[in-house]
């Protein structure tokens, strides 16, 4: 009879990892089956990202599940969260002494759960002392990383999670320890107890397979040394699409995937390469820099991937976005509208010589916001965008999401002043109900936003003739903002607009030697035009 069950971790070179999943156990390398012991090598792997072709990582997935020889479960959809009423109350009372003892030991713990019989039930007796110990593993990991140990809120719902499941899933190799451990499949996000029930199905020798396109690492908590499992990272990341039932029914050619595969050495997040609308699909996020005068309207003409801070990792691309106010007007008049019209001469800027540019939108859009929010309490992007008053439909997918969730994030930190009168939720109520409509030139200007090139700019010329610098158009500012464009006010007066609905500390003030009253716009020629056109 075997007296001690030892899984062994695969070979952190292993390439096929797919191909020894599949492979049977007394086919792997170190398998040994005597009176003494079980020893095999076990296939745990947290396949992080990708292939560049999606639909043959789709395949992939269908196939481990499908293939009837590998009897595969797939947990991510199938934990079985059933539970008989006398072994509910058997954790209710080791629970309960757990409590009045004010933290049990590891070791007591455990004993106590043999009393209830809340081990998984094992008819060998190298299982039953091979899931005591890994469950003391297992609780010993939840003690040493939560302060108060199995004092802590959440214990109790994963201990309980833990056991309802361990007698749910571990039968089939409870009935006489044949060769194949359980084969698990786990694709996406996790909770807590979800988490550490992968683990415990890793400690006791279980095939799992852990997916996450996205690159997320589950179990990166439990596991940051890799001693009982391997990370695979695959070549490309992608959105966690819903776990293949049907057969993909598209193939790519051997010329499409090496296209692909070029393309993604060529043009990775970090690479500097960066094809056209890379990141068209990825959420933007603006990081506003704190320049000089002089430093601004250099970096205004650089594109956003060579400017200090880009960053573009998973499937967000942090954009170093300019937002500043030039007050008064230099003595230099000639050097001053150059600057001016280097900037509202740039083919992606959207100039502004009349005020207010934006209407108040009238309605109250509270029963939309409701309805809109997360079980963070935030805007969730995916609600609004298939809400039936989500008026930017016609959007490329993609930039329908980062414009949601720049909305998301303006309305949860709002920036706007808000009167006496006005609480912080109305302030959120009045963001999200200007950013529903915005103008069609600035739509068409966002559609044109490739995040890594050039950056629309919003270029306000604002005079005290040309009309008063509303709170509607303060809001527009400030969601364009967090969208990542450019937004630069000339303002040779120097009296107060941004300041009037804008916090402080969210733009630069630059302030010029002179102010001018009667300093009405200047076009550049119609020669400079043709010249800067031409070279």
């Amino acid at each position: 009879m075997v007296k001690k069950i030892r899984p062994i971790k695969a070979d952190i070179n292993e390439k096929d990892w797919l191909s020894l999943f599949k492979t049977p156990l007394s086919r792997r390398n170190s398998f040994l089956h005597s009176e003494e012991e079980l020893s095999f090598t076990q296939t745990a792997f947290r396949i992080l990202g990708t292939y560049p072709d999606e639909d043959e990582y789709q395949e992939v997935l269908y196939g481990l599940v499908h293939e009837e020889e590998l009897s595969v479960v797939l947990l991510s959809e199938g934990l079985d969260k059933s539970i008989q009423q006398e072994l509910f109350q058997a954790i209710q009372r080791v629970l309960m002494i757990n409590t009045e003892e004010n933290g049990l030991s590891v070791n007591r713990l455990v004993a106590f759960m043999q009393g209830e019989s809340l081990m998984p039930k094992a008819e060998n007796q190298a299982l039953a002392v091979h899931y005591r110990e890994s469950w003391k593993t297992l609780l010993e990991h939840f003690k040493a990383s939560h302060d108060s140990g199995f004092l802590h809120p959440e214990f109790r719902r994963v201990f309980t999670d833990l056991i309802k499941w361990s007698h749910n899933h571990l039968a089939s190799w409870n009935a006489g320890l044949t060769e194949e451990p359980p084969k698990m499949i786990w694709y996406g996000d996790a909770s807590k107890s979800e988490a550490y029930f992968l683990y415990y199905l890793i400690l006791i020798g279980a095939d799992v397979l852990v997916f996450h396109p996205e690159g997320s690492d589950i179990l990166a908590p439990y596991d940051p040394d890799e001693k009982q499992t391997s990370k695979i990272r695959l070549g490309s990341k992608g959105k966690p699409l819903p776990f293949p039932h049907q057969k993909p029914v598209r193939k790519g050619t051997v010329a499409f995937r090496a296209s692909k595969e070029i393309e993604q050495m060529l043009h990775s997040d970090d690479s500097m390469l960066y094809k056209p609308w890379q990141f068209r699909s990825y959420i933007p996020q603006s990081i506003t820099l704190k320049t000089t005068y002089d430093e601004l309207f250099i970096l205004m003409k650089e594109k956003a991937f060579i400017r200090p801070n880009f960053e573009a990792s998973g499937q967000t691309v942090q954009i170093p976005a300019l937002f500043a106010k030039v007050a008064g007007v230099s003595k230099n008049r000639k050097e001053y509208w150059a600057r001016v019209q280097d900037v509202t001469d740039h083919e992606l800027a959207w100039t502004i010589r009349s005020f207010p540019f934006t209407k108040t939108i009238p309605g109250n859009n509270h029963f939309h916001f409701q309805a809109a929010l997360g079980s963070d309490g935030r805007l969730d992007p995916e609600k609004m965008m298939s809400s039936n008053w989500w008026s930017y439909k016609e959007l490329p997918t993609g930039l329908q999401q980062g414009l949601a969730a720049a909305i998301s994030r303006c309305c949860a930190y709002p920036k706007l002043k808000a009167p006496d009168h006005e609480t912080e939720y109305q302030t959120q109520l009045y963001l999200f109900n200007q950013a529903l409509y915005l103008p069609p030139d600035l739509l068409k200007l966002v559609q044109k936003f490739d995040y890594a090139q050039d950056i629309p700019k919003m270029v306000l010329y604002n005079m005290e003739k040309n009309g008063p610098f509303s709170r509607s158009d303060a809001a527009l500012v400030l969601l364009m903002n967090e969208l990542g464009m450019d937004i630069i006010v000339f303002n040779p007066p120097g009296q107060n607009d941004l300041e009037l609905y804008i916090q402080e500390g969210c733009f630069d003030i630059h302030w010029l030697e002179d102010v001018s009253f009667e300093e009405e716009f200047k076009e550049a020629s119609l020669i400079k035009k043709m010249f800067k056109k031409w070279f």
